[in-house]
């Protein structure tokens, strides 16, 4: 059995930008990128053509919203301020730690996160109580080009950890994504119904039921 984590609202709480197109658009400005004047309207508007369940990274968003506005992404500033922009302070959720070390005793263990901002895993985890160590695998949509409820990222994670992704079981915190593994077979475990501190017995339970 391997067990996956959501990371946002799950391991961690990291505080968010209250306008994420205001906050990248202070980056750009820090950056001598010329900010659109109706950049609220650039911001929201699609300008990627993807396949449903795909991740479109942030910054390649930004690089194109700005282009639809005829201001060009120099030197990648895009990227630059998205990261900037998206720089969070962040806290280990009470319970999250022995949750995951009761996964551990049970098999291989990753994070399984929706994130479309890059580095912003790998810095939220520098901030918690966690260490890369920790798990066996990472995989971020923005890293594996699908967004979770998607059973692409499941079977990703799946594979990471050496699993069949029916023997996946997968800890979030939000219905509406992470029920998304049941699609593969897998088993969801939700914080609604099952908070981080009752995750040991759930999982023994789990494992009992594996048993031939």
């Amino acid at each position: 059995m391997g067990v996956s984590f959501d990371l946002f609202g799950t391991l961690v709480t990291a505080d968010r930008p209250a306008d994420p197109a205001a906050a990248v658009a202070a980056e750009l400005e820090k950056r001598d990128v010329p900010v659109p004047d109706d950049w609220a309207d650039a911001y929201a508007e699609p300008h990627v053509d993807a396949p449903a369940g795909a991740e479109i990274p942030l910054p390649a968003h930004v690089a194109r919203a700005l282009a639809s506005r005829n201001v060009p992404n120099a030197a990648n500033a895009a990227r630059r301020a998205v990261v900037a922009a998206f720089d969070p302070d962040v806290e280990t959720r009470d319970g999250a730690r022995e949750a995951v070390e009761a996964a551990r005793k049970r098999g291989p263990v990753a994070i399984c996160s929706n994130c479309s901002v890059p580095e912003l895993v790998g810095r939220t985890l520098v901030r918690s109580a966690f260490e890369r160590d920790d798990f066996d695998a990472i995989v971020t949509s923005v890293g594996c080009g699908w967004r979770k409820p998607a059973p692409e990222i499941f079977e990703v994670t799946a594979a990471e950890l050496g699993v069949d992704p029916a023997d996946l079981v997968h800890v979030g915190d939000d219905p509406a994504t992470d029920r998304g593994v049941e699609a593969v077979g897998g088993t969801a475990v939700l914080l609604e119904e099952t908070p981080l501190s009752a995750l040991p017995t759930r999982l023994d339970v789990l494992e009992r039921s594996r048993e031939p």
